[in-house]
């Protein structure tokens, strides 16, 4: 598991040493937010250490075509769903009946907050924006609460990156196996509290 994590994370970052760094973060925090395993922040995050003075640039460019990605879910949900849904349910991490169900009770409790809950935290953000097509959220819930959940998160990251500099890479590297634990430790506590507050 952490050799396929790694190669992701390895392959993510080999974008941030070219020019087309900034087009491969924006496809990536795009295809992200409708079916893409991979997170765009360890592109962001190498991007922001390579060239600190950027890094709000990057986490714009990353929260923009983020949100401009959940509105595409939204449409596959809203628009395809008979016809993809399956292909999503075999196919996709994160979809399955199960969390779809679940997701659908959250929004009938409050919309706005899964959605920021999922855009701020390492929930899979892909399946609340196609959710929200499915379960007809209003697109203005889902937009704004996507720029403030996706905007918060990624122009900390950026920041943090930046202010940091290169240790933090360096430290990524070397305990890239325990951060990966980690990630899903936090993904199952999101899911945790994603229950627990509402």
């Amino acid at each position: 598991m952490f050799g396929l994590f790694r190669r992701l994370y390895d392959w993510t970052l080999s974008w941030a040493d070219t020019r087309w760094g900034p087009v491969a973060l924006a496809v990536l925090a795009f295809t992200e937010s409708v079916i893409f395993p991979v997170p765009p922040d360890p592109l962001l995050m190498a991007l922001a250490l390579g060239k600190p003075e950027k890094s709000f640039r990057f986490a714009l460019i990353c929260t923009v075509c983020s949100v401009l990605g959940g509105i595409c879910g939204y449409a596959v949900g809203f628009w395809l769903w008979q016809a993809v849904g399956q292909f999503f349910f075999q196919y996709v991490p994160g979809f399955t009946p199960e969390n779809f169900a679940y997701v659908q009770t959250k929004y009938e409790q409050s919309a706005f907050l899964a959605i920021f809950a999922a855009a701020l935290t390492p929930i899979p953000y892909k399946v609340f924006t196609v959710g929200s097509g499915v379960f007809q959220v209003g697109l203005p819930v889902l937009v704004a609460a996507s720029v403030a959940g996706r905007g918060l998160r990624f122009f900390a990251v950026a920041g943090l990156l930046g202010w940091l500099g290169a240790p933090a890479k360096h430290f990524i590297d070397r305990h890239f196996n325990t951060l990966t634990i980690l990630f899903f430790v936090l993904l199952a506590l999101g899911f945790w509290a994603l229950r627990r507050l509402f």
